[in-house]
């Protein structure tokens, strides 16, 4: 009996130690700021703040889950727009509102977490560095908390932190993309042969032999672009501004061939754990090419090709795989818009 007072003792003494030191020594709120900069111009920036649909794709409080389901609420972008989500497996849910919008300027969030009836308030402000440079700074107030859960201000800005620091790779992921993407369609000069160092990629796609006959190939190729695009977006969850142009690469002298080989791939930013079989990673390394900008029949673009084989042989290089980077989908009965590379070196 003693025994049992005794420890009912500790065990108070403990608890009113704990009550004290939370009270005395630990914040209920708390109130940091976090700055980071990033290379892309402060517009594109800004957009993927203020519309939802795009903030909960890179943003790794929402994209690390693939079991979170989210619910829009118009206005989809700008002050006044809302979500709502719930994660089954994390079993936490809750709200996040745009209170304040400021165009190129700021923006200020309200997220209410699981029943806590207050909310993190957190304002985000953009700042133009240069053309292409942008500096965010988080300010970020949280709610109250009673003595008994204060304890989780010791690790509040550590975990807020580490958010950011992932969000921050997704988001250059996601405007690397775009910018490429929106940079590519501003310089293109059709029917002339250019001459580019290309950056290295990581491809995503299927090996395939098909026909070479009429436009039997086309339709084997739309048939696996199918495959492909379905599989990173179904599959992997990828969003259209998570990966790049479709690519078909294969070797230019079996073009002339009653059947050919080809890889036909979507560029990811990463390797990612892949069940299916029939799906293989493609590393295109970075070199010097001859390219051409081709709009047309798919028929047609051999002779592009012929055009960059017979420039390489004149200018005494030899060549190696050629790549239709598809700037528009390929689709069925229509013209197609690419860019042909051709791998040169002495």
């Amino acid at each position: 009996m003693r025994l049992l007072k005794f420890l009912a003792l500790i065990v108070l003494f403990l608890l009113g130690a704990y009550t004290a030191s939370m009270y005395f020594f630990v914040d209920e709120d708390k109130d940091f700021t976090i700055e980071r900069q990033i290379d892309y111009p402060l517009e594109k920036v800004y957009s993927q703040f203020e519309n939802f649909q795009s903030f909960t794709r890179w943003n790794n409080y929402f994209s690390s889950s693939k079991t979170i389901k989210i619910d829009y609420y118009s206005p989809y972008e700008g002050e006044g727009s809302s979500i709502s989500y719930k994660d089954p497996v994390k079993e936490n849910d809750g709200e996040m509102f745009i209170r304040f919008a400021s165009k190129d300027k700021g923006l200020r969030y309200q997220l209410f977490e699981d029943d806590n009836e207050n909310p993190t308030v957190i304002e985000v402000k953009f700042k133009k560095v240069s053309e292409n440079k942008t500096q965010i700074k988080w300010v970020v107030h949280t709610p109250k908390l009673p003595v008994w859960t204060r304890v989780q201000n010791f690790w509040t800005e550590d975990r807020f932190t580490e958010n950011i620091n992932k969000s921050m790779v997704n988001l250059k992921n996601v405007l690397g993309n775009k910018v490429e993407k929106d940079n590519q369609l501003a310089a293109i000069k059709y029917d002339s042969i250019m001459v580019e160092k290309e950056d290295s990629q990581m491809l995503l796609g299927i090996n395939v032999s098909a026909s070479n006959k009429k436009d039997a190939l086309y339709r084997n190729l739309l048939m696996n672009y199918n495959k492909v695009y379905n599989f990173v977006t179904i599959d992997l969850g990828k969003k259209d501004d998570e990966f790049g142009y479709p690519m078909m690469i294969a070797d230019p002298d079996n073009f002339k061939d009653k059947e050919i080989s080809y890889y036909i791939g979507i560029p990811l930013s990463k390797k990612e754990g892949v069940s299916d079989n029939n799906f293989s990673f493609r590393t295109v390394n970075a070199a010097e090419k001859y390219i051409i900008y081709y709009r047309g029949s798919f028929e047609g673009s051999v002779k592009a090709v012929q055009q960059l084989m017979q420039k390489a042989k004149k200018d005494e290089f030899r060549y190696g795989d050629v790549s239709h980077t598809f700037i528009e989908p390929p689709i069925e009965n229509q013209n197609i818009n690419v860019k042909i590379s051709l791998t040169v070196f002495k």
